[in-house]
């Protein structure tokens, strides 16, 4: 009989915080699955030791708030440079905002920092075999929508062109009043455009309609 196989999934961590990235690499490595190899203070400093390293990590986790190089950044420099890394954002930031960059950037999944261990250890596990993590802050029953097979072109969802220009600019930084004048319309109009698609997409919030759309293939998620 073959021993079983005790190979660990590799961690790199970005987070300007050294006591935090401390604390995270003692969480993680509790896992049988899991072990940090990298810790970085910011996102330039990860970047520079990914480009010196033999062996490069299966998951990167970054902060969004750093120094010299955020995690929006770090996270389109990783997509192009290493495209085979998979990225976790793990953030104090709830807002929508924070978690539409992320994820266009690049993210699998996206954490708060007062996340239980096992969350954090179920989030590493599923972006490893799923690909992917979203938690219920960012998405509720939206994910189960967002990541079944079928695409949001079935029969039934039908979009107007005016309808897929409101979500190309939702899926940017632009506020409502911003895209309103953008399209040349009311904001009454926008509001009835965002409470329309929010019914016909059977999603509750900017960030569910951002990542339907990132689902569909309406916008790119970087």
């Amino acid at each position: 009989m073959q021993p079983p196989n005790t190979t660990k999934h590799t961690v790199a961590i970005a987070d300007d915080h050294r006591l935090i990235a401390e604390s995270l690499s003692y969480l993680i490595n509790d896992s049988p699955e899991f072990n940090v190899i990298l810790l970085a203070n910011n996102g330039k400093l990860l970047l520079e030791a990914l480009e010196k390293s033999e062996a490069l990590p299966d998951i990167c986790i970054l902060d969004i708030n750093m120094p010299v190089l955020n995690g929006v950044e770090t996270a389109r420099e990783i997509n192009v440079r290493f495209p085979d890394i998979k990225l976790l954002a793990l953030s104090m930031n709830d807002d929508e905002a924070s978690v539409i960059q992320m994820i266009r950037a690049g993210c699998r999944g996206y954490l708060l920092k007062d996340c239980t261990q096992t969350e954090l250890h179920r989030a590493l596990h599923e972006i490893f075999t799923k690909g992917f993590y979203y938690s219920d802050f960012v998405t509720g029953k939206l994910v189960h929508t967002i990541h079944k097979e079928e695409k949001a072109t079935e029969p039934g969802v039908r979009l107007t062109e005016r309808e897929m220009e409101f979500i190309r600019h939702a899926a940017s930084e632009m506020t409502y009043k911003e895209i309103a004048l953008t399209m040349k319309l009311s904001e009454r109009t926008i509001d009835g455009y965002r409470e329309a698609l929010f019914e016909k997409l059977q999603v509750k919030s900017r960030v569910g309609l951002v990542l339907y759309a990132i689902r569909a293939g309406w916008v790119l998620a970087n």
